[in-house]
């Protein structure tokens, strides 16, 4: 819009008057040249001129003085010849013959080419004003710097042309030829101004960053030529995507395009000293065209689903029309259109499936349960239909499995995924999601079968190993899960990259006693799992304050800590009375974190609530506790008792969330032998004296003593948690 603006104001409105005034003193100066040249010719002397010149003189009472006229006449009245009629020879009449001989003397100058106004107003030798140029380029074009008032009118328009002509023909193009948009390889495109067809010519005059491609310099830097190398591609595939043109367009060369990016710099010979880019041009080249045709050939094995079949190619039309409100986000009329397409056509499960799919978008965009339900029936009902593609058959299938998992109806996946492993049993991927299925329903034998089968045929698949090793780390088989887990990860096939398994992979290895753990851990933190080598944690809110180890002020939970301090005593008897195995207070820990040892723990509060009838055994310690909402509201941590005999290690582990910091209580700490570290600080637990750190960073415990250890733990939210955050984050 400032380049249609900049060119209206130069070629559609009115003259300005700046450059008219300055037309009209130019000619007051020349008028002026003239009369002096005309003066000269004439011959008149000064005295003469000066007596022309003289006013008249006023006498006292008013009356003028008369003034001698050259023919010795008086005249009344500085009237001159006109006052009484009598002298034909007036100042008026003076300047009319002096600006008759002078324009006459200019004549005569021009027709007898006296002087050369070529090189007075500058034409002669004038450089030419390069477009884009500096300032300085633009101001040095010639040495007279007279210039006639045409070309003073003219400039600004030619500064103004050449300037935006350099800054905005880029955009001016991308505004007149829009990039070709991805077409999506089922249905109609989603922009309503599209019709299907590709754009003419565009290929042939900007690739997909809107760059033209001549404009490309082999002396642009490494950066930008990787970028336009990337877009270059891009640029291929979607070429390669769209329907043939006909013989009459330009068939684009993707060769010329890659040409500038892919040529490498000229390397030098190490004795001779010279370079040699010929050969590296060709190499190039070669280069630029095998990428050019594997693009193509990438293109063409790309399979569309077939998702028609061959009735429903006769109503194809009808189908594309409620896809394309579908994909527009009108969903209301799609589900409407497609509704009445199975109406009119029950047996179509390609009208089916559009409607599911009409509905599911619609679940998602009311947040409603009950039509997500509806598009779950909708896409098996799909699927039963006769007539029904193999490629519809799998996509309604796998669609329904993947709601069902959404709606936490794990069973209902599991079956519907099974089905799908029966029909194609070839499909590796369909395996592999059945194993998450049985996952997710915590059936880790039905898992392992399920990988092993996968394994068994296709012993490479990277996604069935690191599950596969997952599993066999969590029935504590920790040497044979390393190498599934390495090279699960190692594959980088879709699904392996995966936080948790760099999770166990590193901590398998620490308890092998392989310092490439933290290799693994770096791994992790570089792809964004893990918010440092020693913060692993999987469960975070983002911008918490992070460090190992924390005082109460920096907490500000100080009445909390003082309240403990105080009654640690009461807290301790309350716990070592029902510490007596007979109890069934403290139970063994589950959580395979062990390296040897005993540890038995008594929990009052999980994710924010109570535990059972777990308070009635330590009354005290529970009314203490109530005042203290950043504890007992805790969603993301516990209240308990941990008591831990001698001989007992703890390997090196995080928690599961940054959202809490955890308190440590002594109650009963034989000295020495008791102590833990975080990170690579190590403290030791002093009675009725409170520790605080952060659990998500890696921490490891030892009891050398010669007696039990026991201490209160109390999880509190993180301080910078708002309240809103406290209130509505899930519960670990």
């Amino acid at each position: 819009m400032q380049r249609y603006h900049h060119y209206g104001t130069s070629y559609t409105s009115p003259s300005p008057a700046a450059p008219v005034e300055e037309i009209q003193a130019e000619e007051g100066e020349v008028f002026e040249e003239e009369q002096e040249v005309s003066q000269e010719t004439e011959g008149v002397n000064e005295e003469e001129v000066h007596q022309l010149e003289e006013p008249a003189v006023q006498k006292p009472e008013g009356k003028m003085i008369p003034v001698e006229h050259k023919n010795g006449k008086r005249t009344e009245g500085g009237g001159g010849a006109a006052a009484e009629g009598g002298p034909k020879f007036s100042m008026f009449t003076w300047f009319v013959v002096l600006s008759l001989l002078g324009v006459w003397s200019s004549v005569a100058v021009v027709y007898f080419d006296i002087v050369d106004y070529d090189s007075v107003i500058g034409l002669k030798g004038a450089k030419p004003v390069k477009e884009g140029g500096s300032p300085e380029e633009r101001t040095e074009t010639s040495e007279p710097e007279v210039e006639t008032p045409t070309q003073q009118a003219a400039a600004p328009v030619e500064e103004q042309t050449s300037v935006s002509g350099s800054q905005d023909v880029e955009s001016e193009i991308q505004a007149a030829v829009p990039l070709p948009s991805f077409v999506d390889s089922q249905f109609v495109p989603d922009d309503p101004g599209e019709d299907g067809h590709p754009y003419d010519e565009e290929t042939n005059t900007i690739d997909t960053t809107g760059v033209l491609v001549e404009e490309l310099q082999p002396e642009e830097t490494g950066v930008e030529l990787g970028q336009y190398l990337t877009s270059s591609k891009v640029s291929q595939e979607a070429e390669a995507e769209e329907p043939p043109k006909t013989a009459t367009e330009p068939t684009p060369e993707p060769q010329e395009t890659a040409e500038p990016v892919v040529e490498p710099e000229p390397v030098a010979e190490a004795q001779t000293g010279t370079i040699k880019p010929a050969e590296n041009s060709q190499e190039a080249d070669g280069t630029s065209e095998n990428q050019a045709e594997e693009q193509k050939e990438k293109a063409k094995k790309k399979k569309k689903p077939k998702l028609l079949n061959k009735f429903e190619k006769t109503i194809k039309p009808e189908i594309d029309a409620a896809e394309k409100l579908r994909k527009k986000g009108k969903l209301e009329e799609a589900l409407k259109a497609f509704d009445s397409l199975v109406r009119q056509y029950p047996q179509s499960p390609r009208a089916r499936y559009g409607k599911a799919q009409a509905e599911d978008d619609l679940a998602e965009k009311l947040r409603s349960n009950d039509m997500l339900q509806r598009a779950i029936s909708t896409y098996g009902e799909a699927a039963e239909l006769p007539d029904v593609t193999s490629d519809l058959l799998r996509a309604a299938l796998k669609r329904q499995a993947e709601r069902q998992q959404f709606l936490g109806r794990m069973r209902g996946s599991l079956a519907t995924l099974q089905k799908l492993v029966d029909i194609f049993p070839d499909d590796f991927s369909l395996r592999n999601d059945l194993g998450v299925a049985h996952l997710l329903l915590g059936n880790n034998k039905g898992a392992k079968k399920v990988y092993e089968e996968v394994l068994a045929v296709a012993p490479s698949n990277g996604f069935a190993k690191v599950h596969y090793g997952f599993i066999l780390k969590a029935e504590n088989k920790i040497a044979e899960s390393i190498p599934y887990l390495k090279e699960g990860l190692e594959s980088g096939e879709p699904g392996t990259d995966d936080g948790r398994f760099y999770f166990h992979l590193g901590d398998a290895l620490q308890r092998v006693g392989d310092d490439s753990a933290y290799y693994w851990y770096e791994l992790g933190h570089k792809r964004g799992h893990f918010a440092s080598v020693w913060q692993r944690s999987l469960y975070n809110v983002e911008g918490l304050k992070a460090q190992p180890w924390w005082t109460p002020q920096e907490t500000g939970y100080v009445d909390l800590v003082k309240m403990l301090e105080r009654n640690w005593k009461t807290i301790r008897d309350e716990a070592l009375a029902v510490m007596n195995p007979s109890s069934g207070r403290f139970l063994p820990e589950e959580e395979n974190l062990r390296e040897k040892g005993e540890w038995g723990q008594y929990t009052l509060w999980q994710q924010g609530k109570r535990v059972g009838n777990a308070c009635q055994g330590v009354p005290k310690t529970c009314s203490l506790m109530e005042r203290f909402p950043e504890a007992t509201s805790c969603k993301r941590g516990q209240i308990k008792f941990s008591v831990m005999q001698p001989g007992t290690h703890v390997w090196p582990h995080t928690g599961p969330t940054n959202c809490r910091l955890r308190m440590h209580l002594g109650l009963v700490i034989p000295k020495p032998g008791c102590r833990i570290r975080c990170t690579n600080q190590t403290r030791e637990w002093q009675e009725g004296k409170i520790l605080i750190f952060d659990d998500s960073f890696e921490h490891e415990v030892w009891q050398e003593a010669d007696s039990y250890r026991l201490i209160f733990i109390v999880d509190v939210w993180h301080p910078e948690l708002s309240q809103y955050q406290r209130q509505t984050l899930s519960p670990i």
